[in-house]
């Protein structure tokens, strides 16, 4: 079956806002083909299924500062703070707005949101092997250091000790 949206679409409205991946009201709205009002509504209607850690409305200051980042117009738009959803405040959306696109929809993030989830799991495992390399690396270079000294303590001592004194500028002859 054909995707209604792009997985690259998706990605590229999911934020991170207190080190947890979200996405605002206003574009699920856009994807799910309603206004932002109306789904600002639905979940209203069914605030029980949406804890804080599904949604959560954003701070004038988490606001204020997106709005400097994205250049989002202060003109004729909200009068309330945005809410933005978790990946289970995503899911839970599928069980208020009942259309077949909002179904379908969901499928789409949620199959970005596992995507993201791979990502950074292969990130960290990638993470952890280069801090490893890095460490071998470095006790390498400590070891060669070390070695280089040995050896250069070794030719020190092979070293023909100048005598201590001075040499007259006389030479005995022979008779």
């Amino acid at each position: 079956m054909k995707a209604i949206i792009s997985l690259e679409k998706i990605e590229s409205k999911i934020y991170t806002i207190r080190n947890q991946k979200v996405m605002f009201d206003r574009d699920l709205a856009e994807l799910y083909e309603v206004e932002t009002r109306i789904l600002v509504q639905a979940v209203k209607r069914n605030i029980g299924r949406f804890p804080d850690d599904f949604m959560f409305q954003l701070s004038k200051n988490e606001f204020d500062s997106l709005r400097s980042q994205f250049v989002i117009s202060k003109k004729g738009g909200r009068t309330y703070l945005p809410y933005v959803f978790t990946e289970n405040g995503v899911a839970m959306l599928s069980s208020v707005l009942n259309s077949e696109r909002a179904i379908q929809v969901n499928i789409q993030i949620m199959r970005v949101f596992t995507k993201l989830r791979g990502m950074l799991r292969e990130y960290e495992e990638l993470k952890e092997f280069v801090i490893a390399l890095a460490k071998k690396q470095q006790e390498d270079v400590t070891y060669l250091f070390m070695e280089l000294d040995r050896l250069n303590r070794m030719f020190e001592s092979l070293k023909p000790k100048k005598q201590i004194g001075f040499e007259s500028g006389l030479v005995k002859e022979k008779h």
